[in-house]
């Protein structure tokens, strides 16, 4: 077991970084192939792969709501455990460890009530139709099944990542990944199941991933453990953490409503043709973000203990650090897409038609991932500090009073409505940046001069 005081509070930040950070980017990596492989095997089925493909892709809202809970529960209960350990409360971060287990098993069984009963009404709100919906149905009602799994395997993970285990993490997502992997072909294919069979296997596989996070956290290797006693729910415990997990759940969960907005625009001034690039353009920007993510969540064990140690000179540097690295990262990247933006779209598509109109609004719609950095490293910091409500006020600034309105406003504004439409992301993202990073400034001062009275 490791000692987290030498480990997080005084090994060089350089190396602790890139040591934490390259197995949460290669898990978040890995963790986007999870979900394009039930896709990439369901469109190859011989008979009906297009109409099952599209049944299936209107489930991911669904599956992001999903997550989303997930999130709320981890990502605002592993800070607050590493910032209860920087203060050596060992006791304190495995009470909250606790409680988060226990609040995710309750949301886990709410959840897979409300799938069972209600996934095909919720389906058809989505968008999908009457010759999908039954494609969808049936991968939700599978997939409801395995809700238990998928909320604890992601939630706890992040307590895993938050004591710096982050290569136990990653293998989490490994294990589910190649379980899926295996599976797929076999239920698919083999046993003729279609959707279900792709279902059961991602149920399967997350079922993989949930023993051996589980089972970690019951080990003597693991910093926190799970106890008996720390399993009922107290809200002087519980309601800190949903407090800060707040914002992670909003970003997640807005992006459903973001998806369907954009589409839905696109749809009504540039057809299937826009609609078709904005697919791409998303998938190039979840891909692109993916180790910027990793990155921040390397970074928020660091930031945390350090924090909760009231190490306020290592906390400044590990921000810099992280500052630096998502920066370099976001510049890197934009510089890419604005010198190889055909490249770019290639990856998802080889239509000509698709790919002039992707490669003459990509530029558009990155252009505001110049300076992307300083949003992701801000936001991390305030979630690894325990600032909740800045947390959650950037987020609902980003999405709701910038990203939402500009969406259906500046197709009035400009010439070309569609390319109104994808001018929202990057003016979005550029006011987004400015407005994170003034409020960053005094919150991160204030909170530092806190500690250090």
């Amino acid at each position: 077991m490791q000692d987290n005081k030498e480990f997080l509070g005084k090994a060089p930040l350089g190396k602790l970084l890139f040591r934490l950070a390259l197995p949460t980017v290669v898990a978040q990596l890995v963790n986007m192939l999870y979900n394009v492989v039930d896709r990439v095997f369901i469109g190859h089925m011989a008979e009906d792969g297009d109409l099952a493909l599209t049944g299936v892709g209107v489930c991911l809202p669904l599956i992001m709501i999903v997550s989303a809970f997930a999130a709320l529960v981890g990502s605002g209960g592993a800070p607050r455990a590493s910032i209860a350990l920087g203060k050596q409360d060992k006791d304190g971060a495995e009470k909250i460890l606790g409680n988060c287990f226990m609040l995710q098993i309750l949301l886990s069984v709410i959840l897979t009530a409300v799938l069972l009963f209600f996934s095909r009404d919720l389906l058809l709100l989505f968008g999908t139709s009457e010759n999908t919906v039954g494609y969808a149905t049936d991968y939700m009602m599978v997939y409801a099944i395995g809700t238990l799994f998928v909320q604890l395997t992601l939630g706890m993970n992040a307590f895993v990542t938050a004591q710096g285990y982050t290569k136990i993490s990653m293998l989490s997502v490994v294990i589910g990944a190649a379980v899926n992997i295996l599976l797929d072909p076999i239920f698919i294919y083999g046993f003729g199941m279609g959707v279900r069979g792709a279902a059961l296997a991602t149920v399967i596989a997350q079922g993989a991933s949930c023993i051996w996070v589980v089972m970690f956290l019951c080990s003597r290797h693991s910093v926190l453990r799970l106890k008996k006693e720390h399993l009922i729910l107290r809200g002087s415990v519980i309601f800190p953490c949903l407090f800060l997990g707040l914002a992670t759940f909003i970003m997640q969960a807005s992006e459903s409503v973001i998806a369907i907005a954009f589409n839905s625009s696109l749809l009504k001034y540039g057809g299937d043709l826009a609609v078709g690039a904005m697919t791409i353009l998303s998938s190039v920007m979840q891909f692109a973000m993916l180790p910027l993510q990793g990155i921040a969540q390397g970074a928020q064990p660091i930031l945390s203990y350090n924090y909760g140690a009231r190490n306020t000179l290592r906390v400044k540097k590990t921000f810099r650090l992280l500052l630096s690295a998502c920066l370099v990262y976001s510049v890197s990247l934009w510089l890419g897409v604005m010198l190889f933006p055909r490249a770019f779209a290639m990856l998802f598509t080889t239509k000509t038609a698709l790919l002039d109109f992707t490669e003459s609004v990509i530029r558009v719609y990155f252009g505001g991932m110049l300076l992307f950095g300083i949003q992701v490293a801000c936001q991390m910091t305030f979630v690894s500090l325990g600032k909740a409500l800045s947390s959650v006020t950037v987020a609902v600034v980003r999405k709701f009073v910038l990203i939402l309105p500009l969406i259906y406003l500046l197709p009035h504004v400009v010439n070309d409505p569609t390319f109104g439409v994808y001018l929202a992301e990057p003016i979005s993202d550029l006011a987004a940046v400015s407005f994170t990073a003034i409020l960053f400034v005094f919150t991160f001062r204030k909170a530092l001069k806190n500690i250090e009275a």
